[in-house]
């Protein structure tokens, strides 16, 4: 049985996705999935997409130790950011699962939030 953090409460209008063992750096994919989190699920798409594309940064709140400056971070609020292109597919890949999941379960897909 898989394990999750948190159980939503409404499990009939909800969806999860969840990946185990993945080869990427943990820091790197906390600060990418605190940034996603709480968009709607095309924006959050768009945004990992544009991430690979170097298009918007991902802003480093947390593990922010020897990271670079950034002009794009200032949207965000911040200074520093990067473009963690291997962690933004993982999280793309994560997204696509949980929207196949949605779709599964009869959910409108444009509603979806992260």
């Amino acid at each position: 049985m898989a394990k999750y953090s948190h159980e939503p409460d409404n499990a009939t209008k909800s969806c999860k996705a969840r990946g185990s063992n993945l080869r990427v750096h943990f820091k790197n994919t906390r600060e990418t999935a605190k940034t996603i989190r709480g968009m709607p699920l095309r924006r959050a798409v768009r945004y990992l997409k544009n991430v690979i594309e170097k298009k918007e940064c991902v802003p480093f709140r947390r593990f922010n130790g020897g990271v670079g400056r950034c002009a794009q971070a200032k949207q965000w609020g911040v200074t520093q950011g990067r473009w963690p292109k291997k962690s933004a597919e993982f999280l793309l890949q994560l997204l696509k699962n949980a929207e196949s999941n949605a779709d599964y379960k009869n959910l409108d897909v444009d509603r979806l939030a992260i």
